[in-house]
């Protein structure tokens, strides 16, 4: 369940994949809806949901940042900028549900990347959590354990 890394030529690619007993578009709807998209990442607002369009990151210190959409394809994909690097959203429908990709391009591996990994895998387990009606005890705790595992699985990833 801990994301893949692997190198790649333009640098490295974290690929979390979940398989979910919910449809596409159910999920689709928590990636793409300001009001579901507050409950698991509230720091994120969709303006603009097109391919060329865009979302934006609110910072905590009341600016934000602008994040390019450069891939959209309704109920199936949503690929945007995160700073240099790039967040792409795949939805598959299933016989029971979906399976979800979410891959990161990471060009520069940093004492932060296991902190962010923790974090979209926090972030899933969310949504899941969301989408079957429940909630998580905590999130700080659950990240706190992730990001654990994250750390030695970079360091790892980093000596190969």
């Amino acid at each position: 369940m801990i994301a893949d890394l692997k190198q790649t030529p333009t640098g490295n690619v974290a690929r979390f994949e979940r398989h979910w007993k919910h449809a596409a578009e159910d999920v689709w709807s928590y990636l793409t809806e300001n009001e579901k998209l507050a409950k698991w990442f509230s720091e994120l607002e969709v303006t603009d949901l097109r391919e060329g369009g865009s979302l934006k990151f609110n910072m905590p210190d009341g600016t934000f940042l602008v994040l390019q959409i450069l891939d959209f394809v309704p109920h199936s994909v949503l690929e945007y900028t995160w700073a240099e690097d790039r967040v792409r959203f795949e939805l598959y429908p299933e016989p029971n549900g979906c399976r979800l990709l979410l891959l990161e391009t990471i060009h520069h591996i940093t004492s932060h990347t296991p902190k962010d990994l923790a974090g979209w895998h926090v972030c899933l387990n969310v949504i899941e959590a969301l989408l079957d009606g429940r909630t998580l005890e905590s999130r700080e705790e659950e990240w706190k354990i992730w990001y654990e595992k994250y750390q030695k699985h970079v360091d790892h990833f980093l000596r190969i």
